[in-house]
């Protein structure tokens, strides 16, 4: 740059400058040489000085050596005495120079020796040197007066000595006083800062470690809040485990359910169609113009129709409501029905082709079978006069206190339907719904009772028992109670124990496991609220009369299809349903009775006597052995009945149970097998069989699907 060429150009200058070229040497001041005198120039006349002074003054110059040798000296009160000296000796008329004249006398002859020396330096130096030095003579008085003045230049140049000695000695002292205090300052000040950096350093360190404890403060603060984050994170992640176990678990049972119902309709479906192809005709009835199967077959693909429209929705990989496996199993009992009456009149049509034959036969044959029908006679008068005898003794209905509280429950039964009857016949479209929830409400937890473990029978019992204790309960995703309506409680109950029922007119017809587990959930419902209990009998007694028992007579100016529903028999468009069917879903009631009555609900507190316990079943067996035995009804139920209840009554009355029994082989069986046709020795089998093992082992067996401890803490 340019201003870094002019720096340096500067600097050479001032380098070649004559005050650039003093010389110093620092040993001056420890020799005591005089600082300064190397920078002081000496005061010298120039050669040419005396033409200048001829020209100047009129009198002749007279030089002298004292002049020229008091020049040198360096003190300047000096030189102003010497130059005036020097004009003295100039004006005075008494000087006279001549060569030849000796020097003038002086008392200090040694400063005439330096002088001449030095005055030899000067003649070196000037470029006159080698002309004569000028004598002087002065007079006395003039050599009194350059002595005077040598003298005072003495003095004075002494002075001057002196002075500048103690001028000396006070700069030293005043620089060694500057010195030391400038060294003390510095100790001073490194003491100052040596203790600044230390506070600084203390103040870092300070400022360090309270910061490393705010920050260990910190740390600890962010873990404490991340401990309690974690904590919480743990409690909530418990709580979606549980929540999702929950769920996992409800889904599990929604789907275990939804693969029995849907097995269930495979099998129904299976079995429709099975039943589907047994109403078409066969080939040996394509003769017969009397009997039509087109009513049969309509009404078949109809009911197969029904069941398939529910099938489809399952094989999505959704499951079946309640509801539609409930339509498919109508289906399933009607196309049953259908079957049954078609086969009873495949039969009568059979029948009367083989009595038209019969009688062909018998036209040819009476002469030859007069003789035989006669002793046929004879055997039949004998074996009514046996019979008539067999039942002297016995009833052909209830007796009196027993129909009294038959009609008694019946009466009850009517008054709660009554009580209800505003709901049940609401036209209002939110009563209506209001209905439909609470049936729901009431019917689906005992839908929902299987023989799988004691935790499902235990959720629905406590729907039941809330939904009977005016507490709200959910239903199909919707909360609802009995005391949402007044009469909300009493339809409730009759609807619950109608369901009850129905599951043993139903499910425990189909599935002979299932009473354990239904009468375990009615008897304690039964137990908390009685009135369940009254109303259940009823609706047993009005659909079962055997479970009363009962034998309903005839009375004057009833159909036969009234009398029919009296006995408990299903009649659907003027068609009565089959015998099978008829036995089967009374089969099914009365073992959920006998089922109930040796039940209790293990999970109440009350330590107090069955409800409906063995006495009744005691009561109900001895009022049947009472009555004349019916054909075909009488075994069925006396069988299920004891093949049930029978392992218990036996642990209750012990020795007057066997006497019961061996007077049910001895006597009783007689009159059921003499009343029994050939067509129904099925039920009259099995029932021998049971009193035959019975008595040969003396014991009679647990049933099978009977509920045990382990099953209630599963």
């Amino acid at each position: 740059m340019p201003s870094e060429s002019l720096r340096w150009e500067t600097l050479e200058a001032l380098k070649n400058s004559p005050k650039g070229k003093i010389k110093y040497n620092p040993d001056w001041l420890e020799k005591g040489e005089d600082i300064l005198a190397g920078c002081m120039e000496v005061s010298s006349l120039s050669p040419l000085s005396g033409q200048i002074l001829k020209r100047l003054s009129p009198r002749p110059l007279l030089k002298t050596r004292s002049l020229s040798s008091c020049v040198r000296d360096t003190s300047p009160e000096i030189s102003e005495d010497l130059a005036a000296g020097a004009s003295f000796s100039q004006t005075s008329p008494r000087q006279i120079s001549s060569p030849t004249s000796p020097p003038p006398f002086s008392i200090h002859a040694e400063d005439d020796e330096q002088n001449a020396e030095e005055i030899k330096e000067d003649s070196v130096v000037s470029p006159v040197a080698s002309s004569p030095p000028a004598i002087s003579v002065l007079s006395p008085r003039a050599t009194q007066m350059a002595g005077c003045i040598r003298m005072c230049e003495q003095k004075h140049k002494a002075k001057a000595k002196a002075e500048l000695s103690l001028r000396q000695e006070q700069q030293e002292r005043l620089v060694a006083t500057a010195a030391n205090c400038e060294s003390e300052q510095l100790k001073r000040y490194e003491e100052l800062m040596e203790l600044k950096q230390r506070q600084e350093r203390q103040s870092m360190r300070d400022m360090m470690e309270k910061e490393t404890q705010e920050s260990l403060g910190r740390q600890e603060k962010l873990r404490e809040e991340h401990r309690h984050r974690m904590k919480i994170l743990n409690l909530r992640l418990r709580e979606a485990e549980q929540q999702r176990l929950r769920e996992a678990e409800l889904e599990r049972q929604r789907q275990v359910e939804g693969r029995e119902r849907h097995r269930a309709i495979n099998a129904i479906q299976e079995e429709v169609l099975q039943l589907n192809q047994l109403l078409q005709p066969r080939p040996s009835t394509h003769t017969d113009p009397a009997l039509d199967h087109t009513p049969y077959i309509t009404r078949g693909n109809q009911l197969c129709s029904q069941v398939s429209e529910v099938v489809p929705a399952s094989a999505d990989g959704q499951f079946l409501s309640v509801e539609d496996l409930t339509v498919a199993e109508r289906a399933l009992q009607e196309m049953r029905s259908l079957v049954r009456n078609l086969q009873d009149e495949v039969a009568q049509a059979a029948e009367r082709k083989r009595k038209e034959q019969e009688e062909e036969e018998e036209k040819k044959k009476r002469h030859e079978e007069l003789k035989a029908q006669q002793e046929e006679q004879k055997k039949t008068a004998a074996r009514s006069a046996k019979e008539k005898a067999k039942k002297e003794g016995l009833q052909t209905g209830a007796d009196e206190s027993t129909l009294k509280w038959y009609h008694a429950l019946q009466d009850s039964s009517s008054q709660c339907a009554q009580a209800f009857d505003q709901l049940s016949k609401a036209k209002d479209t939110q009563m209506k719904k209001l209905k439909m929830e609470l049936q729901k409400a009431a019917t689906t937890p005992v839908s929902q009772i299987a023989n799988i473990s004691g935790a499902p029978l235990k959720e629905a019992f406590e729907k039941i028992d809330k939904l009977l204790s005016s507490r709200p309960v959910t239903s199909a995703g919707k909360t609802v109670s009995t005391s949402q309506h007044p009469q909300g409680l009493d339809f409730v109950s009759y609807k619950l124990a109608e369901k009850f029922v129905k599951q043993g007119e139903e499910e425990v017809a189909s599935n002979h496991s299932a009473a354990f587990p239904i009468a375990a959930v009615a008897s304690g419902i039964w137990e908390l609220h009685p009135k369940i209990g009254e109303l259940i009998l009823a609706h047993l007694h009005k659909k079962c009369p055997y479970a009363v028992p009962h034998y309903p007579p005839m009375e004057s100016g009833t159909s036969v299809e009234d009398y029919q529903k009296i006995l408990g028999y299903r009649v659907d468009d003027s068609k009565v349903e089959g015998q099978d069917s008829f036995l089967k879903r009374m089969s099914g009631m009365i073992r959920l009775y006998a089922a109930i009555i040796q039940m209790r609900w293990p999970y109440t507190g009350k330590q107090g006597p069955h409800p409906h316990g063995l006495n009744h079943g005691w009561r109900w067996l001895a009022q049947l052995l009472n009555m004349e035995p019916l054909a075909d009804i009488t075994a069925t139920i006396l069988f299920d009945f004891l093949e049930v209840c029978g392992n218990a009554l036996m642990k209750q009355y012990r020795g007057q149970f066997w006497k019961l029994i061996l007077l049910i082989y001895e006597e009783y069986f007689p009159r059921i097998e003499a009343v029994t046709s050939t067509g129904q020795m099925g039920s009259v089998t099995r029932l021998k069989q049971f009193l035959e093992t019975s008595l040969r082992t003396k014991q009679v067996p647990v049933p099978k699907s009977e509920l045990g401890s382990a099953f209630f803490r599963s």
